[in-house]
């Protein structure tokens, strides 16, 4: 990568993807409940209130509820048909172009990047693309731990090589920041690309547009 280029405080940045590097994945559950004939916040409602649902999506998740078992316990509550039930809820999600690209030029800068993700599949990440943006990857199905849990922080710490002082991390979820930031990591709630990336400017001291 060459020798490091940055400025700022922190040398480390850590991120989310779905939501961050993708676009909101609630609207997208809305897209599909839209789609199905459910009420527009159904899904999200049922993650946030709904314990049946949380501790599927926490199996889910963490590894130990395998995919072919989530979709027909979660359709059966939705009242909606199992089959590809999770790529019909991403259905209404891409890729956010700035922010990969943000990410990449951050790397190119000379600052570690890594991807702290609450996993639906390892199947649905493109891995190849992965490898080129990120140093270290933390996937909570493949480490049995998931946000908010602040193990999951330090382990993404550890694969860029760096203390969690060190480390920015961003994610669209107020809840998933607050163990990050009892770490002393500087965080961003990821709302829109370009409000994200001008304050990621700032904190690592790189050009990222």
């Amino acid at each position: 990568m060459g020798a490091p280029r940055h400025h700022g405080r922190y040398r480390g940045l850590l991120v989310d993807y779905g939501g961050v590097l993708t676009t909101n994945l609630f609207e997208s559950f809305r897209s599909f409940c839209s789609t199905e004939g459910l009420e527009p916040g159904q899904v999200g409602r049922l993650f946030r209130e709904d314990r049946a649902c949380r501790e599927l999506l926490i199996g889910l998740e963490t590894g130990k509820l395998p995919e072919e078992e989530f979709e027909p316990r979660f359709a059966a509550i939705l009242g909606v048909k199992a089959p590809q039930l999770i790529d019909r809820l991403f259905a209404g999600s891409r890729p956010d172009e700035p922010m990969l690209d943000a990410v990449l030029r951050a790397r190119q800068a000379g600052i570690r990047t890594g991807l702290i993700s609450n996993s639906w599949g390892t199947r649905r990440y493109d891995h190849n693309q992965l490898g080129e943006l990120f140093d270290g990857i933390v996937i909570s199905g493949d480490v049995g731990i998931r946000k908010p849990s602040p193990e999951i922080y330090h382990l993404g710490a550890q694969e860029i090589g760096l203390p969690s002082e060190a480390c920015v991390f961003v994610d669209d979820l107020p809840f998933n920041l607050e163990p990050a930031a009892e770490l002393g990591m500087a965080t961003v709630h990821h709302v829109q690309s370009e409000q994200t990336i001008e304050r990621l400017e700032q904190l690592l001291g790189v050009t990222l547009r």
